[in-house]
């Protein structure tokens, strides 16, 4: 049977819904005005039901993030939101808090995705999510292959979503708690704070400075474009781009550069995957993600444990590599290497003590830079990177896809006049009818007839093929009839396309009524509200912990769980032995306001978990 693949993109806003969808993505998702878990990227409930109806015409589907934890007074709210957006035929909404799928059962058509909040990182945490109603896991980025094609095997009915691009959260998604703790913005309520890109000291138990002033948590950008035949033979279904917060242009070439590459995975084997959507995208520019924000690339866990993982040495984007430079001069310098550069790009190299610089490039003749203002610290033979394109920007900026959706029609004639029926490749069709007298034509018509029907302009149609039966051949019929019969089918085809293409939401109470019969493998946490804590009491767990955000009990908590580990990273594993240590554990970070953090090594489990001090 073939596989339906997703592409699935972020939308900040309409526009950016609006543009992913015409670059490629097969759905994207969306924040709401509340309990999204980015705060800054809500929309009105008019705008998402707007992005709903340019979606479907492609059967491009729209998913909405509720994947916060939800407080007793949000109650109400939650409920009404979750009925507004049932009301304007979202596709499914992204869920952590377990209150949500109580609330859904009063909307049997609603389907839920389980976000990757709830922690989704074993067999045991996805057969659940499926025992209680999801149709859709979305894994935690730190599997690798081996363990996404376990889940798949012992859980196929599952759709699995799977992180391919974008920034990396240190923690386990939902198991973050150092944004709440040092900040009182919590990650579980969408407010993070990014303690993961602050600066830190690593020290040993003897006060020991290990690793000095270095971002030892921030995590480079993953890019998984080359990987994507591998994870859709190890069973994902949906390939998920991460940036709610990201502009038009990193959506507009991430989104594209994906999607062919997709394309060309799809045309490898048309007997296993097709696209999710319908229609055809062209683009005006070629796709690179080396040329979008990014931290450096990496991916990640995929392939089990690597080092290079995190960049110590800066959160902020470098771009792409463009050469070194070769001669300075008082107000300017040229670079070894071919690329090209454009007025207005920005640069950044790191300095002699491994500090990342920018400049802003004023002029440039031939391969000459004259700077807006001179680097102090730039030297001969210094690494440049380029984090600003500015010709790949302005290119961006404007009209850069057309997505159009095949059209199949058939002319013929009726006693009176012309009938025109048009069947696009959803399966969607439409008939239009004119009234008009017969009159032999003094030349054959074909040519003309298929160039009126195929002026298909701005709307998201491109004529495929056109029948004309023989006697509409040889019939006169002026230019405007033939624009009155095309103008009423493209109508006709563009009605209602705001439906619910997802198949329904299988609440069952009784399979909902799952015991937990493996608590400690599914992570129960982040209860803050009295429904989820019934859901959770009526599954045999009877002393449901309190989400951090509403316990009064501060002291010596974890604040992170991560698969990423500083000492691999600095190239000592204590599982593998790659070297021995010259510290004496336990080791701790240390931020530059004296606030301290123990480090704790679960080998066994290759987990490395971050604790308060004070």
């Amino acid at each position: 049977m073939i596989r339906k693949i997703e592409l699935l993109a972020p939308a900040k806003n309409l526009e950016c819904g609006i543009a992913a969808i015409d670059h490629g993505a097969d759905a994207v998702y969306i924040g709401a005005s509340r309990f999204g878990a980015r705060v800054a990227a809500g929309n009105s409930i008019d705008d998402i039901s707007r992005l709903c109806e340019y979606a479907h015409r492609f059967e491009t589907k729209v998913y909405v993030t509720i994947n916060t934890i939800i407080y007793d007074n949000e109650i109400e709210s939650a409920k009404n939101l979750l009925r507004q957006l049932v009301d304007i035929h979202v596709d499914a909404i992204l869920v952590q808090d377990m209150a949500l799928v109580k609330m859904s059962s009063e909307y049997p058509s609603l389907v839920l995705h389980a976000s990757t909040q709830t922690d989704n990182r074993n067999i045991e945490k996805v057969k659940w999510l499926r025992d209680i109603g999801f149709r859709r896991v979305v894994l935690a980025r730190e599997l690798t292959l081996d363990e996404i094609g376990a889940i798949h095997e012992a859980v196929p009915e599952v759709e699995l979503e799977v992180f391919v691009h974008g920034a990396i959260c240190v923690s386990y998604s939902g198991a973050c708690y150092a944004s709440q703790h040092c900040f009182g913005r919590s990650a579980n309520r969408g407010e993070c704070a990014q303690f993961c890109r602050l600066k830190f000291d690593l020290k040993d138990a003897d006060n020991h400075t290990i690793v000095s002033d270095k971002y030892l948590l921030s995590q480079k950008d993953m890019c998984r474009i080359d990987q994507l035949e591998d994870l859709l033979a190890a069973g994902a279904t949906s390939l998920k781009i991460e940036g709610r917060l990201k502009d038009i242009s990193y959506i507009k070439n991430i989104v594209a550069a994906y999607s062919e590459q997709l394309n060309l995975i799809i045309s490898k084997y048309p007997d296993k995957y097709a696209r999710a959507s319908k229609g055809h995208t062209e683009y005006t520019f070629t796709p690179d993600v080396n040329k979008t924000f990014n931290r450096g690339y990496t991916d990640y866990f995929l392939n089990g444990r690597q080092s290079n993982m995190a960049n110590f040495l800066t959160p902020k984007a470098v771009g792409e590599y463009v050469g070194r430079v070769k001669e300075i001069r008082r107000d300017s310098f040229n670079v070894k290497g071919t690329a090209v550069f454009n007025n207005g790009d920005g640069l950044c190299f790191f300095n002699s003590q491994r500090q990342l610089e920018g400049f802003r490039v004023n002029k440039v003749i031939n391969n000459r830079l004259f700077p807006q203002s001179m680097p102090r610290n730039l030297k001969p033979d210094t690494a440049l990177y380029r984090n600003n394109n500015q010709e790949f920007e302005r290119l961006l900026s404007k009209n850069t896809a057309q997505r159009k959706i095949d059209l199949f029609a058939k002319l013929d004639v009726t006693p009176t006049g012309f009938m025109l029926v048009a069947t696009d490749e959803t399966g969607k069709k439409a008939v239009s009818t004119v009234e008009f007298e017969h009159q032999q034509a003094k030349t054959e018509q074909s040519e003309n007839i298929k160039r009126q029907i195929g002026k298909l302009g701005n709307t998201h149609y491109t004529l495929k093929r056109i029948d004309l039966c023989e006697d509409a051949k040889n019939l006169f019929i002026p230019s405007s009839i033939l624009s009155e019969l095309r103008r009423m089918v493209i109508s006709g085809l563009t009605e209602d396309t705001n439906i619910n293409t997802c198949v329904e939401f299988a609440f069952n109470e009784k399979i909902s009524s799952t015991s937990l019969s493996t608590p400690e493998k599914i992570n129960i946490a982040n209860v803050a509200n009295r429904i989820a804590r019934q859901f959770y009491e009526e599954r045999g767990l009877t002393d449901v912990p309190k989400a951090k955000e509403i316990s009064n009990d501060k002291n010596g908590d974890i604040i992170m769980t991560c698969r990423y580990c500083i000492k691999h990273e600095l190239g000592i594993c204590t599982k593998l032995k790659t070297a021995k240590p010259q510290w004496r554990e336990p080791l701790r970070l240390e931020l530059p306001d004296g606030r301290k953090f123990q480090l704790k090594f679960d080998c066994a489990q290759c987990q490395m978990k971050i604790y308060a001090e004070n």
